[in-house]
């Protein structure tokens, strides 16, 4: 059950990015793109868990549905479906998809949602493990739902942060091969970048859409590693 407050959710936004410490700063592009596209032994295994995320969010594709990824990454989503029509992303992080094979499958490339013009909207608009880094996610919402089609949806998936599995997890997997290979405390990155929690995320979601359906890589919200959302029918466009 969520038992946030909306209005106390809202006024948490925009929300500041902890600035990373020199020595982390000196090493994140490599971290970030080892851990990325799974280089390393960890996120080897690790993205073969979150395949979960992916195969998730396409189950929303069809035939001839236009799309827009809000934080495509690597374009590592085209593994688990077949473009079958317009297929936009937003990314701002140009290192990562600069070599990535499924470059060519990408209509267009935004670094910004507000960049996206207002052409007629899409089928689906898609996210794997984005939300829970936007500084400014109710505002991404609202542009999304600009963007969306009359009877469009909005597919999200995310890791489950905030939640006693998920932190347990990343300790002890990611975790330790950071600590190993830097000797650094991997929280601080993890600070940084997870600026929301899943049940930020949940809260928003429920507020702006009428109709949300949930699913859980886990026994419930406590021990679950992911969650998934369907989103249909926006109930509000604004928010104060």
């Amino acid at each position: 059950m969520i038992t946030l407050n909306i209005q106390e959710v809202l006024r948490k936004f925009p929300k500041q990015r902890p600035t990373l410490p020199k020595e982390y700063q000196e090493i994140y592009d490599q971290h970030f793109n080892e851990n990325r596209n799974g280089l390393t032994k960890i996120s080897k295994l690790s993205s073969k868990v979150e395949s979960w995320l992916h195969k998730k969010v396409a189950t929303t594709a069809g035939e001839g549905l236009s799309t827009l990824e809000i934080g495509g990454g690597s374009l590592n989503q085209f593994q688990f479906e077949k473009k079958m029509g317009i297929y936009d992303v937003v990314e701002p992080y140009h290192i990562i998809y600069e070599s990535s094979p499924y470059r060519g499958f990408v209509d267009h490339f935004y670094d910004d949602i507000s960049e996206v013009p207002q052409t007629g909207g899409y089928h689906r608009i898609i996210s794997v493990a984005t939300f829970e880094h936007i500084l400014n996610l109710p505002k991404v919402i609202e542009s999304a739902i600009s963007l969306m089609k009359p009877k469009g949806v909005l597919a999200v998936s995310i890791p489950n942060e905030g939640r006693f599995l998920w932190k347990f997890a990343y300790r002890n997997t990611t975790g330790r091969e950071f600590k190993h290979r830097y000797g650094l405390d991997y929280e601080i990155i993890m600070r940084h970048e997870h600026v929301n929690t899943a049940d930020e995320i949940e809260t928003l979601l429920r507020y702006f859409f009428a109709d949300v359906q949930e699913s859980l890589l886990g026994l419930n919200k406590d021990l679950a590693f992911y969650r998934f959302f369907l989103c249909k029918n926006p109930s509000n466009l604004f928010y104060s």
